[in-house]
């Protein structure tokens, strides 16, 4: 399994709510964020790991240039307009099997991450399959339709009621979703949630796999309720 991590950002509600380090490498119980990913990633049968950093943010480049893995690490220094143009600057290490995207402040039990890659790795039948959650506390969140199979049949901004689950915002896909990717940027499809919907739309079939709960770290607080989540497992 390749990994890459999404970690462009430039965490500007966190500077402004008076964080003043870069969000990689903003630790969590004395880890930094970028370290427990790839920890992660590295105890769940990472082939390689793909990095992007925009092109302020020079102490994480140096950070991460200085990281010794058993694995390739692909580093790429890139500032982009959204999350969907840095997946497609890392999709060229991503074009061989299964690969696993992710953000750099995405926080999950390590368990349910173990599971879900299994099941990843076991499955024949689905082009792709996405972390799901019951859990919201996102100002934005991306609501999940799903049939009796837990197979996505949509996404949307707002939920009808109806909408059990919510994107978890980890991506586990095959090599057929990159084509799709090359056909957003070409046409001006911007933002992931547009280019998970166009998936569907293009007929790929993707599986919604269940997490108790994930979450973002976007402000001060968050860092707060995401060291007592893992400090509680």
């Amino acid at each position: 399994m390749n990994y890459a991590i999404i970690a462009a950002g430039e965490g500007s509600r966190l500077v402004k709510e008076g964080i003043d380090q870069p969000k990689p490498l903003i630790s969590l119980n004395g880890k930094p964020l970028i370290d427990r990913l790839i920890d992660i990633f590295l105890r769940n049968g990472a082939e390689s790991v793909s990095i992007i950093v925009n092109e302020e943010m020079k102490p994480v480049q140096e950070y991460l240039q200085r990281k010794k893995l058993n694995v390739p690490l692909n580093l790429v220094i890139k500032s982009t307009p959204s999350s969907m143009h840095s997946f497609f600057e890392i999709s060229r290490f991503l074009a061989n099997g299964k690969f696993c995207l992710t953000t750099v402040d995405t926080i999950f039990r390590e368990e349910e991450f173990s599971g879900f890659i299994q099941s990843v790795m076991a499955d024949k039948a689905y082009d792709g399959m996405m972390a799901v959650t019951e859990f919201v506390d996102d100002e934005k969140p991306l609501y999940v339709a799903v049939d009796d199979k837990m197979e996505i049949t949509g996404f949307t901004d707002t939920s009808d009621g109806s909408e059990k689950y919510i994107s978890g915002g980890i991506y586990c896909l095959s090599g057929s979703a990159l084509p799709v990717l090359n056909y957003c940027l070409e046409h001006g499809i911007e933002r992931m949630r547009n280019y998970q919907r166009e998936l569907i739309h293009r007929g790929l079939k993707l599986k919604a796999y269940p997490f108790g709960k994930i979450l973002d770290v976007d402000h001060a607080a968050d860092i707060v309720k995401a060291e007592q989540f893992l400090f509680s497992l």
